[in-house]
């Protein structure tokens, strides 16, 4: 009795883990499935972990720890969410700078998943990344390395610190290459721009602002497929680091 006590309260504290990622996390919270089912496949792979790893369990029988276990746990399930979320953050802020800067402020769609105003391109390029996460099998890389963080942070740690520069160095690094996801845009945009100033100084009669919301408007239609012809490397490379970086979030004092 008291194995199987300690069995599930080892599922318990290995579902915080898991379950920041699978919840609240893209490219999960992009795929239309309910939220009771993403906690349930969160207990299904704390069960498949608790039974492939049983000398990781050793420390949930120290139950008046209990709380201090739980704090751990959601903490650490939090940090490998991050790397998801930073991820994902920094590619629809690229995309609605390219809105912004094309003229397309105030267009935003409806998410029917979320509810949420989202903008244009920056849906395009999230959906974008979340097929690419799948089609190059992240979610077995995110499964590793929730596998992996067992040998680096056994249940039992009471206390994390968040390690700001790594966090500072992830982020940067991630908004700058999610730039690299519409440079051929925002540039052809910039430049359009131009060509549209000097052409008023030339023309001083004509629509600059009707005109440049249309050409622009085309410019970015134009352009975007190009962009993301070219930006697989690029999506590879930002995909690469939501699953392998969280791990350095977190200063763990044992």
């Amino acid at each position: 009795m008291e194995d199987l006590s300690n069995t599930v309260l080892a599922i318990m504290l290995v579902t915080l883990r898991l379950a920041p990622s699978i919840t609240f996390a893209p490219p999960f919270t992009l795929l239309r499935v309910p939220i009771t089912v993403r906690v349930f496949l969160s207990i299904s792979l704390s069960i498949w972990l608790v039974a492939a790893r049983p000398e990781q369990m050793t420390a949930v029988s120290e139950t008046d720890r209990f709380a201090m276990l739980l704090f751990g746990e959601l903490l650490v399930g939090v940090s490998l969410a991050l790397g998801l979320q930073l991820t994902f953050a920094a590619i629809v802020w690229a995309g609605r700078a390219l809105d912004i800067q094309a003229g397309f402020g105030l267009a935003m769609l409806a998410d029917p998943t979320t509810n949420a105003r989202i903008p244009l391109a920056g849906t395009i390029l999230a959906y974008g990344a979340g097929m690419i996460f799948f089609a190059i099998g992240g979610h077995y890389d995110l499964i590793a390395l929730w596998a992996s963080s067992f040998d680096a942070l056994p249940i039992g740690y009471d206390l994390f610190a968040p390690d700001i520069g790594a966090i500072a160095a992830i982020m940067s690094t991630l908004f700058l290459l999610a730039v690299g996801l519409v440079g051929i845009s925002m540039l052809s945009i910039f430049l359009t721009d131009l060509v549209i100033a000097f052409l008023s100084r030339t023309l001083p009669q004509m629509n600059v602002l009707l005109l440049g919301f249309q050409v622009k408007a085309m410019v970015m239609l134009v352009t975007l497929p190009i962009c993301l012809t070219f930006a697989l490397g690029i999506y590879l490379r930002i995909l690469r680091i939501a699953v392998t970086e969280p791990a350095n979030f977190w200063q763990v004092i044992p």
